[in-house]
């Protein structure tokens, strides 16, 4: 895009302090050259109005802090240039993440998202204690090959923004607390598998997963967490036929 194309953006912010309460608001942005989305918004609480509330920290894309809805898909605001925007749109509607409750403007309650980790037993379940040695986990190892994508998630929760079945049922546990029960059910120093089964295993768990793969689409570190979900499918039923055929 040209230097005089725009001097100034058309972006259009999410203004509420309940979820189904709220309204865009028009503002007109300056246009700088590598300018990312994170950078109008900014730009709108330091220039037009410092009650605009939104949810930031690294700016590197190493935290996910400022996931958002960005023309209504979900990205990290600090890593999305506007200049990508702008080439198929030229307006801007920034939102906060769908499938979780608004607290205000920009910024959503994470709770749920991390109470399904819980509830999806996505929680490290040690075997030794401090005092005993550590095993060693090999990167060639079957389980941990397994797994070499799962475990670089950051908790941003863009996948789960992503998921229609989040969407339709939000009692599902989503991509992300599948895709950490995943990672944890192939680590050797976890010793919770049967209680992992178990609780992916019901109505709201990894059965429930169409494959549709929005997850996969957006996920800003290109991972896979309908593989993952496709493992725990593999391995529940496994489980189910095992204790049937006992």
């Amino acid at each position: 895009m040209k230097n005089n194309r725009k001097k100034y953006l058309s972006v259009k912010v999410w203004r509420s302090k309940k979820e189904t309460e709220g309204f865009f608001e028009k503002f007109s942005v300056p246009f700088f050259e590598s300018q990312t989305i994170l950078d109008l918004v900014s730009w709108i609480q330091q220039n037009e109005d410092p009650s605009l509330t939104y949810r930031f920290a690294c700016r590197v894309g190493m935290c996910g802090s400022c996931a958002m809805m960005v023309n209504g898909e979900p990205r990290w605001t600090c890593r999305t240039h506007v200049n990508k925007i702008l080439a198929k749109s030229e307006d801007i509607e920034i939102a906060p993440l769908r499938n979780l409750p608004v607290i205000k403007d920009l910024v959503t309650n994470m709770d749920k998202f991390f109470e399904k980790w819980i509830e999806a037993e996505g929680v490290f379940h040690p075997t030794k204690t401090k005092k005993d040695k550590l095993p060693l986990i090999k990167p060639d190892t079957e389980k941990r090959v397994e797994v070499n994508n799962a475990i670089e998630c950051i908790n941003c929760g863009i996948c789960y923004s992503a998921c229609d079945l989040v969407s339709a049922n939000s009692e599902y546990l989503g991509p992300a607390a599948l895709n950490r029960a995943w990672s944890l059910l192939n680590d050797e120093r976890d010793g919770a598998e049967d209680e992992i089964i178990d609780a992916v295993s019901r109505g709201n768990g990894c059965h429930n997963c169409h494959s549709q793969q929005g997850c996969v689409k957006y996920c800003p570190n290109e991972l896979n967490p309908t593989f993952s979900i496709a493992g725990l499918k593999r391995k529940t039923t496994f489980s189910f036929f095992k204790k049937r055929n006992k």
